[in-house]
C-alpha cells in the first residue's frame, strides 16, 4: 500500500510468530459487538491450530501501520473462489480502508488462481458488515453452492443464527 498521511502502511503474509497478535486483533475488533450481539463479542478467536493451517496454505495476511499490526484477513479455496473466513481491523485503526485492502489482496490471488472471486458470510444489518461489502463490490447470494451450505451447517453447529446473515460474492478484479 505505501505511505498514506504519513504512516507507511503493508499488507503481507502473517508470521508464525503472530499468530497469538491476530487472536489478540480478532478479540478485540469482536469489542464492536458488545450490546449488539453479546456472545459474539465473548466468543473466543479463531484457533491457533486454524491459524497456523491458514498460514501454511497461504491464506492468512496482516496489515501493518508503521510495521504495528493492525489487521487480518483468513480464507480459503471454497468452489471456484476464496472464502473470506475472517477479516479484522483493530478500533484504532478502523476508518483507514485496511479492510478493503486486505479483500483487493485476497481478490488479487483469487484472480492469479483464476477463480471466479471472492465469498463471504456476514451479518445483514450490522452497519460494519453486509452494508460495508456491499459498498466494496459485494451483492447478496440466492444460491448457494454445495462449499456454502457446508459453511452455512458449521455455522449452525457452532450457534451462529443464520436467520441473520447472508452469503456476499465480489468477482476477481481485472
Amino acid at each position: 500500500m505505501g505511505q498514506h498521511g504519513g504512516v507507511t502502511v503493508a499488507i503481507r503474509s502473517a508470521l508464525s510468530a503472530e499468530i497469538e497478535a491476530v487472536r489478540e486483533i480478532e478479540r478485540a475488533s469482536a469489542q464492536r459487538f458488545v450490546g449488539l450481539m453479546d456472545a459474539i463479542a465473548a466468543d473466543e478467536p479463531s484457533p491457533t491450530t486454524v491459524l497456523a493451517q491458514r498460514l501454511a496454505d497461504g491464506g492468512l495476511l496482516v496489515a501493518t501501520v508503521d510495521e504495528a499490526l493492525a489487521a487480518f484477513v483468513m480464507f480459503r479455496p471454497l468452489d471456484d473462489h476464496l472464502y473470506v473466513e475472517q477479516i479484522d481491523v483493530l478500533p484504532a485503526f478502523a476508518g483507514r480502508r485496511l479492510g478493503a485492502a486486505l479483500l483487493d489482496a485476497v481478490s488479487e490471488r483469487a484472480r492469479i488462481l483464476d477463480l471466479a472471486g471472492l465469498v463471504l458470510s456476514t451479518f445483514r444489518d450490522v452497519p460494519w458488515n453486509a452494508p460495508y461489502y456491499r459498498r466494496l463490490g459485494f451483492v447478496a447470494l440466492e444460491t448457494l453452492t454445495p462449499g456454502l451450505l457446508a459453511v452455512r451447517a458449521e455455522h449452525l453447529a457452532r450457534g451462529l443464527d443464520e436467520s441473520q446473515r447472508l452469503f456476499m460474492a465480489r468477482p476477481s478484479r481485472d
